[in-house]
């Protein structure tokens, strides 16, 4: 099986625009941020090319890596965003900030879908992070399953400094992550967490050396492929809802997924 890291299908990206790159091979894509000139800083067109590459997963991907190209994961949002002219073709955000509450809304939704699909029961995601992942960079870092970061890897949530808030859907697994105190101060104060406190609280899952990342990536895909896909989709979904419901309920979820489990490898599935 082609590793992970080494970003190519057997036939070519099934996506490739606005800094976004989509190959599969087999039961792996590849989602890989391609514009290391701008230390992948991202705009709305790449958040909708995201959106986009997530609607083009084939059923047979079981696991998507996202990685990014150059020394730096992402610098987070362009700021070009914050000139008056925006950027070519786009509403800038001050002229999005004069419509009204619903429309602003939707925008800001429309904005999110891009880190939401890699939270799906039926896939596992994994960020391969090397360099600055900084604002929607630590966001989109955020938006997947699992990190496996390079001990070069820095998170910052720089959105406070700016006025702003963390919107891209990065707040409720950060704080999931390394609990309520941390997750306030990483936000309100800005500053960078390096790997080795990402592996210490949480945030990430292992921290190796830059050379080995892709390694690394290529060893934890192709562990999460040797269980059965129905086991670890089942399993997945119980640990999501696990914060979210009482022991007693996380307990009847339990048998209701083991139920199903024992009638299929009875071959008595629906």
């Amino acid at each position: 099986m082609a590793s992970p890291a080494q970003d190519h299908g057997t036939a070519g990206p099934v996506l490739d625009q606005d800094g976004v790159r989509l190959t599969v091979d087999d039961a792996i894509a590849t989602v890989t941020l391609t514009n290391p000139a701008k230390r992948n800083a991202q705009s709305p067109a790449l958040w909708r090319a995201l959106t986009e590459a997530g609607r083009q997963l084939p059923g047979t991907v079981r696991v998507v890596v996202l990685r990014a190209e150059g020394k730096s994961f992402s610098a987070g949002l362009d700021r070009q965003a914050f000139t008056p002219e925006g950027f070519d073709g786009e509403p800038s955000f001050l002229d999005l900030a004069r419509g009204s509450d619903a429309e602003l809304d939707a925008v800001i939704a429309e904005y999110q879908e891009a880190f939401t699909w890699w939270r799906r029961s039926d896939i596992l995601s994994i960020a391969a992070v090397r360099g600055h992942a900084i604002g929607a960079g630590f966001q989109l870092a955020l938006a997947c399953d699992l990190r496996i970061v390079a001990d070069d890897a820095q998170f910052a949530m720089r959105e406070t400094g700016l006025g702003l808030v963390p919107d891209l859907t990065g707040t409720h697994p950060l704080v999931s992550l390394v609990g309520y105190a941390r997750a306030l101060e990483i936000c309100v104060t800005g500053r960078f967490v390096t790997a080795e406190e990402a592996v210490s609280c949480g945030l990430a899952n292992l921290a190796v050396p830059a050379d080995q990342l892709d390694g690394a990536v290529r060893d934890l895909a192709s562990a999460v492929l040797a269980a059965p896909r129905d086991a670890v989709v089942e399993t997945k979904a119980l640990l999501q809802g696990a914060t979210t419901r009482d022991l007693d309920t996380q307990r009847a979820a339990e048998r209701a997924a083991q139920a199903r489990r024992l009638r299929d490898l009875a071959g008595l599935g629906e």
